[in-house]
């Protein structure tokens, strides 16, 4: 994805998701700032781009606040937006059947980089 640092950047750790389940990270500077976050299912982690699909706001109103309050969806914050954590897909709300902008991550010795 354009706009990205190389692969094998360091994102952040593990640990780091512990409170909420997931973390909003801001990449790049200036124009070329791009927010996504990283979410946790599992022992899998997963990453999007903080942007709903529907009017492009940022899912989250608090820090690190992505994942529903029954903790099995991603949530916007906005308008209550769901979507499935292990693909983006958006299963209820205003735009349905659109998808978060996946950010490929993996982890690697407790640190959390892109792929």
């Amino acid at each position: 994805m354009a706009g990205l640092p190389p692969s094998g950047t360091v994102l952040c750790d593990v640990a780091d998701l512990d409170a909420t389940g997931a973390k909003g990270i801001s990449l790049g500077d200036g124009a070329d700032r791009m927010g996504i976050f990283i979410v946790r299912d599992g022992a899998g982690v997963f990453g999007y781009v903080n942007s709903c699909p529907h009017i492009g706001v940022p899912l989250d109103l608090e820090p690190d606040e992505f994942i529903s309050n029954l903790g099995h969806d991603i949530i916007c914050s906005t308008h209550g937006a769901r979507f499935r954590v292990e693909d983006g897909h958006c299963i209820s709300g205003p735009c349905a059947g659109d998808a978060l902008a996946p950010v490929a991550v993996k982890i690697d010795n407790e640190k959390i980089v892109l792929a």
